[in-house]
């Protein structure tokens, strides 16, 4: 029974970390609102709920965040707008343990991580491990998931395994986007803005009552435009652009309290130009050096045309036949269809280019049923969810040989959840939940090996052989609880402890090639591999698990000057799936093959802590304060068990991706007061991340050092309608890797680059060395003028 007396001991530096936290941090107009209900300064005190308490509905019910006895930061739309948020990523930089990128190679591909807890593969067959919403419809998948930030009310980001009241079942947590409802006087709201390279953004909602029927309407247009940070010196597009149309429209019934109903659709469409990496050696071959900006490239594929086209629709419909009792119903449907030419080695020549395509269908149904009965709250609520993906994706190696990857993942999920509530006294509160799915998956895999072009990509011969040829089936079924006790001493103070359980499905890994990748998993899946099932086990992988605890602490303490929240947690993380892939020789020819592992455990130690602190008002006249918020986080992650393809336990020499052990930003916030209507709001945030890896195995160059980001805004509000605001980002310019390839020959078990006899670097796949780095945005600076009526 170490764990609790662990947590006991985190929780308590927590404390002290978010005592400290209120020296040092961040007030209305910095991304994110801290995960206490912060006191929030000037016109975002109005925007947060009542009282100025951010109201959130991460139990499914509307309460203050300062109630959720759950780790949770809340954005509201105010904040993000006065901050100059751009899209979903801007949010990590100030919210402890979480991890929110674009994905390499990629322009809206989103790669997150929240505790330790996620997954960078984007291809079919690998489930999210942070769960994204969009009004509360889950994405399936990860491409199309980097949303940019436009008419939204909310965004709320839940740590931890969520399950007992949500749809989908997510092993590390949620990011939830919630768009705004249409309210009954017609709006019209106009933003605009200009900035560095080129950046010109345009977007347009309006809203209005029909009539006295109860229906609104209402929708939202936007253009998102900027020109590269760099250029591809080979084709003569910009590098890093961005070319995006986005459009949403709502149509909605309110019949008075009794019935609610909205049905709303999204459409995207990116036509970015594909983004180039940066060679970080020279040529091995072709000696061709390291170019000087990090942002030009130097890559010749540019087909198919870098492409992403996403767009679903959802019905939400909600009935309270009686004052304790709602019902709702929740129906999604989604497809994304994305081009997306990588050129891995990034230079001119065919060398590891990777074409590919990705399809994704989904459709999802959720029923609530709703209990408010004083002090008893329930939720029960059943889920579906039948999706389809399909990742084709050539790899062309010197010599015109083309390795294909085909693979087709259908999943049907049903689960059944549910959580309860029960106010034993008007201070002690106890909740218990459980969840129970069932997950299918159905998987086509294919790999062919072609002269030239495979047959997707405009090819016409035959495969000159065949790797893998298979089909298969696999259930997973497991029942997940959770529960947890908060203690109210008063309105202002909450402390909590929690215990939940999380687990993500398996699959099937479609880069696996048949016998050559060896069985690391033992999970025994059997399904319908017919005469194929010698092989059957060297492409799937089980399903993971996580068992947490957590403690934490709430309070909104010197009346409302100081608001902070802390917490504590230890993590168990079973059957880690580690997917990856490497350079292989396979029946003489040069491919590269998928191997994907079970063998994974870890636990994971953390602290969090986020406050706000009213630290002077009235200094030049009534009205005006200076506020320091800030938030941090700390994750002690260690594999104890990893076993590599050699069958032995590396676990010494293998480290979280994509997870620093500290995370951290502070924010000095000052609101003024300007003439009858008008106020200035200006802040400065410093965000810090410790160091990183890409991979489990370090890679050197391309893991990213520790560094620290500025960023600052000030934002004129003129009256009630207009405003104008000149936001500053990563204003000290600096360059920092968050994602890349790596083919280059490792010692195993150190990590350190395998060299010849005459010292020169040892490609796995291709011949000029395969070392590509893709990099945070640089230096941004844009003005931002926005009209509402």
């Amino acid at each position: 029974m170490a764990q609790p007396k662990s947590v006991m001991i985190l929780l308590n530096a927590g404390v002290a970390l978010g005592a400290l936290l209120a020296g040092s941090a961040s007030a209305q107009t910095q991304p994110v609102a801290p995960a206490a209900d912060a006191a929030q300064a000037g016109p975002v005190i109005e925007e947060a709920g009542i009282d100025g308490d951010i109201v959130v509905t991460a139990r499914r019910r509307e309460e203050r965040l300062l109630d959720v006895p759950i780790a949770i930061t809340a954005f509201t739309g105010a904040q993000l707008e006065a901050s100059g948020a751009l899209d979903v990523t801007d949010l990590a930089a100030v919210t402890p343990n979480v991890t929110l990128e674009t994905s390499r190679g990629t322009n809206s591909t989103l790669t997150a991580f929240i505790r330790g807890v996620g997954q960078q593969d984007p291809v079919a067959g690998f489930e999210a491990g942070v769960g994204i919403y969009l009004d509360d419809v889950y994405l399936n998948r990860p491409q199309a998931a980097v949303l940019d930030i436009y008419d939204v009310e909310r965004i709320e980001v839940l740590r931890g395994p969520q399950g007992t009241l949500y749809g989908r079942n997510t092993i590390g947590g949620a990011v939830k986007y919630v768009t705004r409802r249409i309210g009954s006087d017609p709006t019209l709201s106009i933003r605009a803005t200009y900035g560095s390279y080129d950046q010109a953004d345009g977007v347009i909602s309006a809203s209005t009552p029909i009539g006295d029927t109860g229906f609104r309407i209402g929708g939202a247009v936007a253009r998102l435009s900027r020109g590269g940070f760099g250029t591809n010196l080979t084709t003569g597009q910009d590098n890093y652009n961005k070319d995006f149309w986005g459009a949403r429209g709502t149509l909605q019934y309110e019949a008075g309290d009794s019935a609610f109903f909205r049905l709303s659709g999204d459409y995207t469409k990116d036509d970015s130009n594909p983004r180039g990496g940066h060679r970080l050696i020279p040529g091995l071959v072709s000696r061709t050096p390291v170019l000087s900006d990090v942002f030009d490239s130097r890559g010749g594929l540019v087909a198919p045309k870098q492409s992403v086209e996403a767009y679903g629709g959802s019905l939400f419909a909600e009935l309270k036949p009686a004052a304790y009792l709602t019902l709702r119903s929740i129906t999604g449907y989604r497809k994304d269809d994305s081009a997306t030419p990588i050129d891995f080695d990034a230079l001119p020549a065919v060398d590891v280019d990777v074409p590919a395509f990705y399809n994704n269908e989904q459709f999802s149904q959720e029923v609530q049923l709703l209990v408010d009965a004083g002090p008893f709250n329930m939720l029960a609520g059943l889920y579906y969810l039948d999706a389809k993906a399909r990742t084709v994706f050539d790899v062309r190696l010197p010599g015109t040989v083309t390795a294909l990857t085909f693979g087709n993942v259908r999943t049907n999920t049903v689960a059944v959840f549910g959580d309860a509530t029960l106010d034993v006294t008007p201070m002690l509160s106890l909740s218990v939940g459980g969840r129970y799915t069932w997950d299918d998956r159905m998987s086509q895999i294919q790999r062919n090996v072609y002269l030239g072009a495979s047959p997707f990509f405009g090819g016409t011969s035959a495969p000159i052989a065949r790797q893998t040829d298979f089909r298969g089936t696999a259930s997973f079924a497991k029942f997940t609880p959770r529960a947890s006790v908060s203690f109210k001493p008063d309105a202002n103070n909450t402390l909590y402890a929690s215990w939940s359980k999380g687990f993500k499905g398996g699959g099937f890994d479609p880069r696996g090639v048949g016998t050559a990748a060896p069985d690391l998993n033992g999970n025994g899946i059997t399904g319908a591999g017919g005469d194929r099932q010698d092989i059957y086990n060297f492409l799937s992988f089980g399903p993971e698990s996580v068992e947490s605890y957590e403690a934490g602490y709430k309070a909104s303490l010197f009346d409302r000057r100081l608001t902070l929240a802390v917490a504590g947690f230890h993590s168990k993380y079973t059957d880690v799936q580690v997917p990856g892939s490497v350079g292989a020789t396979v029946g003489g020819i040069q491919t590269f093959i998928g191997i994907t592992t079970n063998a994974g455990r870890a636990r994971i130690n953390g602290i969090e802590g986020e406050a706000n602190l009213t630290v002077a008002e009235g200094i030049a006249g009534t009205g005006d304060r200076v506020n320091l918020s800030g938030t941090i986080g700390y994750l002690d992650a260690k594999y104890t068990r990893f076993i590599d393809s050699r069958g032995i336990n590396v676990a010494a020499n293998r480290k979280f991706q994509n997870t620093p052990d500290l995370t951290a930003s502070g924010t000095l916030a000052y609101h003024v007061p300007v003439g009858s209507a008008g106020a200035i709001d200006a802040s400065t945030t410093l965000s810090y991340r410790s160091d990183s890896q890409q991979f489990e195995l370090r890679t050197p160059l391309l893991d990213q050092p520790a560094y620290a980001l500025l960023d600052a805004n000030l934002v004129y509000t003129i009256d009630a309608r207009f405003s104008i605001g000149v936001h500053g980002k990563n204003l000290t310019n600096k360059r920092y890797v968050v994602s890349g390839y790596n083919f280059l020959l490792q010692n195993p078990d150190t990590g350190d680059y395998l060299r010849t006899a005459a010292g020169a670097l040892r490609p796995s796949l291709g011949s000029d060395g395969v070392l590509t780095a893709y990099y945070g945005n640089p230096r941004q600076v844009f003005a931002t003028l926005t009209a509402k009526f």
